[in-house]
């Protein structure tokens, strides 16, 4: 039994904290075994984001907005057969967007990736939606979206590095009163273990405070990576006050924000749910209001396991605090990031006073 002046020493550590670095990109792909590739068309003002695993990783799912798009993620429960996927998708179009997972798939079934069945290989691509119809690009797009076009783009074009801000599932995205966008930050803990997020922001919430350009996510900012502003010096009045995207118009329903947590961790299926359902406290953080009826915000949650070693009860709270942190500046990055274009109905954040 350790002494009194033993546990009073490891308190004194706890409550020091722990300090986070970011990846050498500061993008998902900082996780070994994954690539990302986006495709987007500027008059449509949409796109799409895939999300490639080198090797089958293990994967899971939370969903806690009230209103979700997506494709095969019963097959993420903890509780179902199939432990690892081939891919992710992110995509613009609403409902018409899940037709991009057709697309990567069938890049990989070029490639000969997929679950195995007998002679066959299927490849596995969850995938999940936003809301960007009503954003002043051109839907007219004729008997069939392009989704599943830019979905096969998007994988064909995966690699360690890629661009974030109006580009991908990205491109057409909104918050309130200014440009979502895609964005992505990663975090290295002190015992080498990284874990990386991918988002893209279309919330029906207000990622800055009040009117202000402050983000809400400024006390998990390393560096500048969005701005340096840190939070106001004083809070100002309309802080806690509620601006939500066309309130008052039925268009209130075009919104979600979805997103991928990704770990090297060796995590079993219920520890990466865990991950994703962490990893939406950084919506929380980053974003007011989330989860609310009209977003369908989601976290898929990935495991690659290139770090072999299964992480110990306490390094996995350091990770699931990590989740949130790194969830919180990728929403963040992804809206200043954002570049205005013509058509935009709201101006990007880097020209909003």
């Amino acid at each position: 039994m350790k002494s009194d002046a033993a546990i009073s020493r490891q308190d004194v550590e706890s409550e020091r904290g722990m300090t986070f670095s970011a990846g050498p990109r500061n993008l998902l792909t900082d996780v070994a075994g994954i690539h990302v590739g986006n495709a987007d068309d500027a008059r449509l003002k949409s796109g799409t984001t895939a999300i490639i695993c080198e090797k089958p990783a293990t994967a899971a799912v939370q969903v806690l907005g009230g209103a979700p798009g997506t494709r095969e993620t019963d097959l993420l429960e903890p509780h179902n057969t199939v432990e690892t996927i081939n891919a992710l998708v992110l995509s613009g179009g609403s409902a018409f967007g899940l037709d991009a997972a057709s697309g990567v798939q069938a890049a990989l079934h070029e490639k000969g990736i997929g679950f195995e069945v007998g002679p066959h290989r299927i490849p596995l691509v969850p995938a999940a939606i936003l809301f960007d119809l009503i954003n002043g690009g051109d839907k007219d797009w004729g008997r069939y979206p392009p989704y599943r076009e830019l979905g096969y783009r998007a994988a064909n074009a995966a690699s360690a590095e890629f661009a974030i801000g109006s580009t991908g599932a990205g491109a057409g995205a909104l918050v309130a009163g200014i440009k979502g966008g895609l964005g992505s930050a990663s975090t290295v803990l002190p015992d080498g273990t990284t874990v990386g997020a991918l988002v893209a922001v279309n919330a029906m919430g207000s990622v800055t405070v009040g009117a202000t350009r402050h983000f809400w996510a400024a006390p998990f900012e390393i560096g500048d990576e969005f701005g340096g502003l840190g939070l106001p010096a004083t809070m100002p009045d309309d802080a806690s006050g509620l601006r939500i995207k066309f309130r008052e118009t039925a268009s209130a329903q075009q919104n979600t924000t979805i997103a991928v947590i990704a770990t090297d961790a060796n995590l079993s299926k219920a520890q990466t749910k865990r991950l994703a359902i962490a990893a939406h406290d950084g919506f929380a953080r980053a974003i007011w209001p989330a989860h609310t009826p009209f977003d369908g915000d989601l976290v898929f949650g990935m495991a690659t396991g290139a770090n072999p070693d299964p992480p110990p009860v306490e390094a996995f709270i350091d990770l699931c605090a990590a989740a949130a942190a790194t969830m919180a500046r990728a929403i963040a990055r992804g809206v200043h990031a954002a570049s205005p274009a013509d058509g935009d109905i709201f101006p990007a954040w880097s020209n909003y006073r």
